[in-house]
């Protein structure tokens, strides 16, 4: 599912940790709000996001991403995006339904024969009579 540009907002900040006197002079991080339920994405989709138990998610239905991985902004969007495309295709993500099955009679035959032959290695392991 890909996503629609107006669906996301950005808002540029100063990057946390070491980086010398650039952390402080430039906005390099970001940080990504998406708005579930007014995003253009399927209804079942934004059940699924909404359902999941994600921190980036807040109690208003609002994903927070932040990025400041880069040095220049650009980067961080590009990786904020990146990081929200995977969540929503986590969610998206259904497995496929399992079909129960039988054992076939050669797995039944083959089993039973094991057992039978541990049985009777078990029953060598008894007291010697003489």
């Amino acid at each position: 599912m890909q996503l629609h540009p107006d669906d996301v907002s950005w808002t540029a900040i100063r990057a946390q940790g070491a980086g010398g006197q650039n952390v402080n002079k430039v906005a390099s991080a970001v940080h990504l709000r998406f708005d579930i339920a007014a995003s253009r994405l399927p209804d079942t989709l934004k059940a699924a996001l909404l359902a999941a138990a994600d921190q980036r998610i807040n109690k208003d239905g609002v994903i927070v991403i932040k990025a400041q991985q880069y040095r220049t902004q650009e980067q961080n969007r590009d990786a904020a995006l990146q990081r929200l495309q995977a969540l929503i295709d986590a969610a998206a993500h259904r497995d496929k339904p399992r079909k129960a099955t039988k054992p076939t009679r050669g797995s039944q035959l083959r089993r039973l024969a094991g057992k039978s032959n541990r049985g009777s290695i078990k029953a060598l392991r008894g007291r010697v009579d003489y």
